[in-house]
């Protein structure tokens, strides 16, 4: 499920299952069944999107479920690099989201060069490109995993509802999009979805506290991963030291982030299992200039306490061991809090 910008209805978090259920069911009645849309300061008001229609009369209700509602995501002025970012999502929202009898590779290639970017692309969709005769698509959040002067990788987190004959399935991903920088404006230049791997037969330590905490909000390919077994407890704990506290808004944790620290040969924290990024604090998006600096600065000293040796920012502060605290381009946009084990 998606969620909704402040002072809206707080979106739900990892109750997408039942959510999507419940649309179904609305949508079988007859009803357009209603997801509420990912927040985020940039986003545009939700669509006017209508109810799917049977081919057996004009304004007849079709007999297949509806899908959530969803808004584009744009993003807003106050970012490092707007227009690398809008043209991360744009790929991977018309690659994600089509309407019946527009699924497919064939289709999706004619969207994506109605961009003006290389139909390759679809080659590398992967997840964001399941079979399905309808497919609804949320962007959750756009985050750097990394940006240069003309190089850059794009984290965009997506929630996904898709349709084949009368059910619908909940879904996502998170997809690092590489783009680089020429004359004309950025271009795509890859794709590389998140790969979170299967669900361990047992739950780490503290793993199922997180997953039915509330006060944690976790996209797909997060609670992918947390159940895979392949992250260290020091994030769990750490998650569940800040929700204490703070409601939490995870983009990334493992999967679906940059091997590498970006434009380095020194691997990244996140790959490993020892880290976890938080776009969104008690309601308020990091890359906000409206979020309080002092909010941003509390969280990000409550998180070195929580254990983290690493923790990154829009806010550089002092104090801390060596090195443990830092801020940059990438960081504008959210709070990075890695461990060591």
């Amino acid at each position: 499920m998606t969620r909704t910008r402040a002072p809206a209805v707080p979106p739900p978090g990892r109750r997408t299952v039942l959510a999507a259920l419940a649309g179904a069911a609305l949508g079988a009645a007859g009803c357009s069944g209603r997801t509420p849309p990912a927040a985020h300061p940039s986003h545009t008001p939700p669509a006017t999107h209508r109810s799917q229609r049977s081919s057996t009369g004009a304004g007849s209700p079709s007999p297949f479920p509806a899908l959530p509602r969803t808004t584009p995501w744009r993003p807003t002025s106050a970012e490092v690099q707007p227009a690398a970012k809008l043209r991360a999502v744009q790929v991977v929202e018309a690659i994600g989201a089509w309407g019946d009898g527009h699924g497919g590779a064939a289709a999706a290639r004619a969207r994506v060069a109605a961009l003006g970017l290389p139909t390759a692309l679809v080659g590398q969709a992967g997840p964001l490109l399941p079979a399905a005769d309808q497919a609804a698509l949320q962007v959750v959040d756009a985050q750097y995993g990394g940006i240069l002067s003309r190089s850059a990788s794009v984290l965009v987190v997506c929630r996904q509802w898709t349709r084949r004959a009368g059910t619908v399935k909940p879904g996502g991903t998170t997809v690092d999009v590489r783009l680089s920088r020429s004359g004309s404006g950025w271009t795509v230049d890859a794709l590389h979805p998140a790969h979170p791997g299967p669900a361990a037969r047992t739950a780490a330590p503290d793993i199922p506290s997180v997953l039915s905490d509330d006060r944690i909000v976790l996209p797909p390919a997060a609670v992918a991963d947390l159940r895979s077994g392949r992250v260290h407890t020091s994030v769990a704990k750490a998650m569940l030291a800040l929700a204490r506290t703070y409601r939490l808004e995870v983009s990334v944790v493992r999967s679906g982030h940059p091997l590498d620290v970006f434009g380095t040969s020194r691997p990244s924290d996140h790959p490993r299992g020892r880290a976890f990024d938080v776009w969104r604090i008690d309601g308020h998006a990091v890359v906000d200039p409206a979020t309080p600096r002092s909010l941003i600065e509390r969280f990000m000293r409550d998180a070195a306490a929580a254990g983290s040796y690493n923790v990154g920012g829009p806010v550089l502060l002092s104090g801390g061991s060596a090195g443990q605290f830092f801020s940059d381009a990438t960081h504008h946009d959210h709070v990075h809090i890695g461990f060591r084990t």
